[in-house]
């Protein structure tokens, strides 16, 4: 308790009247409750600065020269510190505890590192905003902007801190690091949230509880020659490529933890890496959840109350990251990619969307943005607006295959994926394999270029004055009103998916279809349910236009490509009435 009274003191905290013991419900924790005095797990016996002086940092230069020195130091971080030059790591040495003073204590522009530091306790920081825009993949040479980097640090209690638009990594623990504790963090709304390694050497021993991990890619943990990886009671949600992965000769255990809407939760890359899940949650995931082998038993290390998955969830939801503002999202978010938006990522905006209580809209510059983005879903609608020059690209392919075994399919490969209901998506031009997929209800896109694929896959969509440029797929609901729909080589335009029970599947109506295909090589349709209906057909249309088995028609089309033959069904005037657009999307 001493040591907790210090560290809650130096934070400007109030000490914790009681703890609960686990599995009780969340509304019956306090927030003092998990505030702990000293860490669980392999950081066991971690001091930081205590018994050294306890100083006050206000200042970049004050930070560096305290964070430098080689006495311990309990270091109070007081107020926002912006890094310069941008993209710096702040080198901390032994004997440290950084806690950010009271509320809204941050660093922007940087982050923290440890080069052969022991003793070290961080808390109570918000670490943000190195992203440099349009380095999504962090693979410029001047981008190493992790949130907080270890390199052969031993004993680090990384504890209460949100680290959110870095650079790089969000934490990387590198090169032997050892005895190590993550608690109650947030990675939040970056492509790379937390590594282990860059080492063939088997050492590293690592404990993470009451983590949030949101609106990543990769790296959700990568876990590379750990000789024992401790996660329990974290919350993994919104994860686009794949969670939780153990390299080489790892040694893994997961347990009470939920997984929500991420692809591929588990997984074991190396026939030498063992992992053991017990216990945890999978909610809305997909993809693979890999065990292999016997791993290790935590409780033969130390002892720990793990809380069941759905206890710690809440619970983490409610307490995790330092004592903070209130966030305060506002209407209109702007992303640039010359540093004059509020963000520099549309990942970045649409992960800020997620505290707002009514409608947001994202103005978003011109320029290309290569990056995979997920419209995760929300609270609220959200409308996300470009210029007419703005490029949204990226390069899988659903035959792709993975480094780590198997291929991207659909759902990985897509560059957008709208995946909550209500998005508005206008003015932009998305690229890629699979350009845009749309797996929530009551999606809109408005005046947007879809160069590739095109996969309904949920609900219904409505797509006005578009121009496709690429193939449509999928059994859900599409709506192609006004739009350009442009074939420049042989193929078929749309192959729906349509389930037997469903009426509706694909619709296109006041389209007009082009391209550089040569004559009467393209098909309209080849399976579900598609009417195209008071469209112009291009030359490349064949007489023949439907293929396979399908609900298809077509009423009141004209140009080179129309035509009433046999293999063209025809809906009277009675049946078109029930084709419309407004029928669709009831």
């Amino acid at each position: 308790m001493k040591l907790l009274a210090v560290l809650l003191a130096v934070s400007g905290l109030v000490a914790p009247a009681h703890h609960p013991a686990a599995g009780v419900r969340a509304s019956d924790v306090r927030a003092s409750d998990v505030w702990a005095g000293q860490p669980v797990g392999f950081a066991a016996g971690t001091t930081g600065g205590s018994g050294g002086a306890v100083v006050r940092a206000t200042t970049l230069a004050e930070l560096r020269n305290y964070a430098a020195a080689a006495e311990p130091l309990t270091i109070q971080v007081a107020g926002s510190i912006r890094v310069d030059p941008f993209g710096d790591m702040i080198r901390v040495g032994s004997d440290k505890t950084i806690a950010g003073y009271g509320t809204g204590a941050e660093l922007v522009g940087g982050g923290l590192f440890l080069p052969g530091s022991h003793n070290v306790i961080i808390r109570n920081l918000t670490i943000r905003d190195s992203y440099i825009p349009g380095d999504f993949d962090g693979k410029n040479a001047d981008n190493d902007n992790d949130g907080i980097r270890l390199d052969t640090a031993d004993h680090v209690w990384i504890d209460h801190n949100l680290i959110e638009r870095v650079g790089d990594g969000g934490i990387d623990i590198r090169k032997d690091s050892d005895h190590i504790t993550l608690s109650w963090n947030i990675i939040s709304d970056i492509n790379k949230a937390l590594g282990v390694g860059w080492t063939a050497n088997v050492v590293t021993r690592l404990t993470a509880h009451h983590n949030w991990i949101r609106n990543t890619v990769q790296r959700n943990w990568s876990l590379d020659n750990t000789l024992a990886a401790h996660l329990y009671n974290n919350y993994l949600s919104d994860v686009a490529q794949y969670g939780t992965m153990a390299r080489n000769y790892a040694r893994v255990v997961v347990e009470d933890s939920t997984f929500e809407h991420v692809n591929d939760p588990l997984v074991v890359l190396s026939p030498t890496a063992e992992l053991v899940e017990r216990h945890n949650r999978f909610s809305a995931t997909s993809g693979r959840i890999d065990t292999r082998g016997a791993a290790f038993d935590p409780a033969s290390f130390y002892p720990y109350a793990s809380e069941p998955a759905e206890v710690a969830a809440r619970n983490t939801r409610q307490f995790a990251g330092p004592h903070r503002r209130a966030a305060v999202t506002p209407r209109t978010i702007t992303v640039a990619l010359d540093g004059s938006g509020d963000y520099g990522s549309l990942l970045a905006a649409l992960g800020a969307v997620r505290d707002a209580d009514g409608p947001v809209t994202i103005a978003v510059g011109p320029g290309v943005f290569r990056e995979i983005v997920r419209a995760w879903p929300t609270r609220v609608p959200v409308t996300v607006t470009g210029t007419g020059e703005t490029v949204l690209t990226y390069d899988l392919a659903p035959d792709g295959v993975k480094f780590y075994g198997g291929t991207w399919g659909v759902d990985g490969a897509a560059t957008l994926g709208l995946l909550g209901g209500f998005v508005k998506i206008r003015g932009l031009t998305v690229a890629g394999s699979v350009a845009v997929r749309v797996a929530g209800d009551r999606a809109v896109l408005d005046r947007v270029r879809v160069d590739g694929g095109f996969q309904a896959d949920g609900g219904r969509t409505h797509l006005r004055e578009c121009t496709l440029a690429g193939r449509a797929a999928g059994p859900a609901i599409a709506v192609f009103d006004r739009c350009t729909v442009l074939t420049d080589s042989p193929g078929t335009i749309a192959s729906a998916a349509t389930p037997d029970r469903q009426k509706y599947g694909f619709l296109f109506t006041r389209c007009v279809f082009g391209g550089a295909a040569p004559a009467g090589t393209v098909r309209l349709g080849e399976s579900g349910q598609i009417v195209v209906r008071d469209s112009v057909l291009g030359a490349q249309i064949a007489a023949a236009p439907w293929a396979g088995p399908g609900r298809f028609a077509e009423y009141r089309n004209r140009g080179p490509g129309a035509g009433t033959g046999p293999d063209r069904p025809q809906l009277t005037a009675a049946q078109a009435s029930s084709f419309t657009a407004a029928a669709y999307l009831r």
